[in-house]
């Protein structure tokens, strides 16, 4: 595939970490750019280990101070605007995002774990196996990002989006979208859907990744490749955690 073509691609990506920040980069081209400082697979993927290490480090420490949970969220969603307006800065702010949401995650777990011992151990079980799954079916072809493939994803994850959006305005309000948190059929059948479609992101990164490197990108978009990657792995990871919750309490 040309250079041309799979910019044109980047724009279309479930995952809004991507679309918004590999459209706007260029490839290079000719002899402008040394080898070295091309984006690579190898790369991104020692730098995706390297922010999930940093993830995991911090994650003791907001077990352990729950109370920081809410502006470690907080900040982490500023950081990770930043980082999607200003890709370039991603070896530095991609780490801190790490570092923030390790934060949140630890507390989160802890929360979760007060009333379902275990429950953490089993939504990181689930989130490697499903990272590692799909990964194996994107190599191997068994999975094809085909336009419509991407298009059903990325309107699936805007629409869920949305209704978490519609879900957090009318909360203020008193009013409840009761199957998003229900142990129900429906509110169970919701989760899993949510679960479906934050793991199929990982396929679009899975792509995009590929595309970037193969239009031969800046090094520094593979701090922004680890960077989405940890965005849907975070994402994909608290959908389990609430899955496995509304089982765990019928």
């Amino acid at each position: 595939m040309s250079r041309h073509a799979a910019l044109n691609k980047f724009g279309r990506s479930g995952n809004p970490a991507l679309s918004s920040g590999f459209g706007g980069t260029q490839a290079t081209s000719g002899n402008s750019f040394a080898m070295a400082d091309q984006m690579t697979l190898a790369g991104t993927v020692s730098k995706t280990l390297f922010l999930l290490l940093l993830c995991v480090g911090t994650s003791t420490y907001g077990w352990d101070n729950a109370a920081l949970t809410f502006p470690a969220a907080i900040a982490g969603l500023v950081v990770a605007v930043v980082t999607i307006a200003k890709k370039q800065w991603a070896p530095v702010t991609a780490p801190l995002y790490a570092l923030l949401q390790g934060i949140v995650l630890g507390g989160i777990t802890g929360m979760y774990e007060a009333r379902f011992p275990g429950i953490g151990l089993q939504a990181i079980g689930l989130t490697f196996g499903i990272l590692f799954a799909l990964l194996f079916c994107y190599m191997s072809g068994m999975i094809k990002p085909t336009e419509n493939f991407k298009l059903m994803i990325a309107s699936a994850t805007g629409g869920i989006f949305l209704l978490y959006m519609a879900s957090f305005v009318l909360g203020f309000f008193g009013i409840n979208i009761g199957f998003i948190h229900s142990n129900g059929l429906l509110g169970i059948g919701f989760s899993m859907f949510v679960v479906g479609i934050a793991a199929l992101n990982l396929v679009l990164d899975f792509d995009f990744i590929e595309e970037g490197v193969e239009a031969g990108l800046p090094k520094h978009m593979e701090w922004f490749g680890a960077f989405s990657l940890m965005v849907t792995l975070v994402w994909l990871y608290l959908e389990i955690l609430r899955l496995l919750s509304k089982l765990r309490s019928r």
